[in-house]
């Protein structure tokens, strides 16, 4: 049975690979992950192609205990995995819960590791792994602290797996996209913080490219031209001049 398996599958980036990997790819069923079990049965609707809901929260250890199980169980063959889960707050470090910051970690750092690493025995050659990151990952981001930190994280650890499974034929790929109105910013949003937001993408337009980059074996993809123009700059300018600038556009 080949299978692809996307957490974050309720809304968003992760509906959104749902809907263009089904009409994309030859699958038997999708795996989809996200705690709304509701959304995750709707998504039948919407494809053609098998959905398998499995209503997980990833920031706790028994639930990827129980994926883990039920691969053991089931013994698919992933042919892709997609880490789109995630979550972030926008605000200043002080002024942040620390239960706040901990979901955080938990949930774009360790459930990605996690369910990378559950998933590991079930990938074969030509198997493909996206892993949802952000334009954050490339420079620290005060305001967006910890969220930026956990996508620094991402983008290291995606990049460094996609050259230790080079010899397997396993490719990783981080995406890494700007602004992208999704249900994400009802929560991160909270207050005024972040006022300044240069172009929005949709996630139709950065599935597309995620897609296009995989077929091309990049290990990063980055939707539009603007968007890598500013990936270019911080890696050209000290990180102190980028912050520097980042905090007048939010005139702080």
């Amino acid at each position: 049975m080949k299978i692809a398996v996307i957490t974050g599958a309720s809304s968003g980036m992760g509906k959104e690979f749902v809907l263009q990997l089904s009409r994309e790819k030859q699958l038997d069923e999708i795996w989809v992950i996200a705690r709304r079990r509701e959304r995750l049965v709707a998504l039948q609707s919407e494809v053609s192609v098998k959905i398998r809901p499995l209503a997980l929260d990833l920031t706790l250890d028994e639930s990827i205990e129980e994926y883990r199980k039920l691969l053991e169980a089931e013994q698919p063959e992933v042919s892709i995995l997609v880490n789109a889960s995630g979550v972030g707050r926008f605000g200043a470090f002080e002024n942040m819960e620390l239960e706040t910051m901990y979901q955080m970690i938990d949930l774009n750092v360790k459930a990605y590791v996690g369910m990378t690493y559950a998933t590991m025995p079930y990938l074969k050659e030509g198997s493909e792994v996206y892993q949802l990151d952000s334009l954050s990952s490339f420079q620290p981001v005060p305001y967006i602290n910890v969220y930026g930190a956990t996508k620094a994280f991402v983008l290291s650890f995606s990049r460094a797996l996609n050259v230790e499974w080079k010899k397997k034929g396993i490719h990783v790929m981080a995406v890494c996209p700007g602004w992208v109105k999704t249900e994400f910013f009802d929560h991160a949003v909270t207050d005024d913080t972040i006022t300044y937001y240069n172009r929005f993408y949709t996630p139709d337009q950065v599935i597309k490219r995620a897609i296009r980059d995989m077929k091309k074996r990049r290990d990063v993809s980055i939707c539009g031209f603007p968007v890598r123009a500013q990936v270019l700059a911080t890696k050209l300018l000290p990180h102190k001049l980028v912050m520097k600038i980042w905090c007048k556009q939010q005139k702080k």
